[in-house]
């Protein structure tokens, strides 16, 4: 018995199970990292905001109200998959703050394009205001205004963005600033 709980110690404390080891994060983060990127696992509910290469901290989640596969259109309820970045930080928010991710990205646009659920000039602006580094538009048919915001995770009750409980968007507000990346995995 001893050797098998010595064994599991030993196999948790590598990350094998659930990917890197975590650091032993402060109490609380008080202000920006330094190199921070976001990564969000829809399957396991989870946000991962690491510091270079190292998790810092790791945050319950919710997602839309239909989370498996990728967003495609407006009010489909899907969480987007892909990379993006922070294009905006609202701290007015009436889900309490919120991160506002560049969605939809440059692939996003191009199925959008290609499925014709977006026109050539709606591909347009996206990319252009991808390339400026900006907002790209959220009222076209596939979407837009994909948040990480507060107000709960507990179940994914969203129109797709990511939901923290308010301590932990708290928490990653002050640590991340507009650019930051953010991957969501499935």
């Amino acid at each position: 018995m001893k050797v098998l709980l010595l064994g599991f110690l030993l196999w948790s404390a590598t990350g094998s199970a659930a990917g890197p080891a975590v650091q032993a994060p402060p109490t609380e983060i008080k202000g920006p990292l330094g190199d921070p990127r976001i990564v969000v696992h829809k399957s396991s509910r989870e946000l991962w905001l690491y510091e270079g290469e190292i998790v810092v901290r790791r945050f319950p989640v919710g997602l839309g109200f239909a989370p498996e596969g990728h967003k495609a259109r407006e009010g489909d309820g899907a969480t987007p998959e892909g990379r993006y970045t922070v294009c905006v930080k609202n701290p007015q928010s009436r889900y309490h703050l919120s991160l506002g991710l560049d969605y939809p990205g440059r692939s996003d646009a191009e199925r959008g394009l290609g499925a014709g659920r977006i026109t050539a000039d709606q591909h347009a602006r996206i990319v252009d205001a991808l390339e400026r580094g900006v907002c790209p538009p959220w009222d076209t048919p596939l979407g837009g205004e994909i948040y990480i915001h507060g107000r709960g995770s507990a179940a994914d009750w969203t129109l797709g963005c990511v939901a923290l409980d308010d301590p932990d968007i708290e928490t990653l507000f002050r640590a991340v600033g507009v650019g930051t990346s953010v991957e969501i995995r499935p």
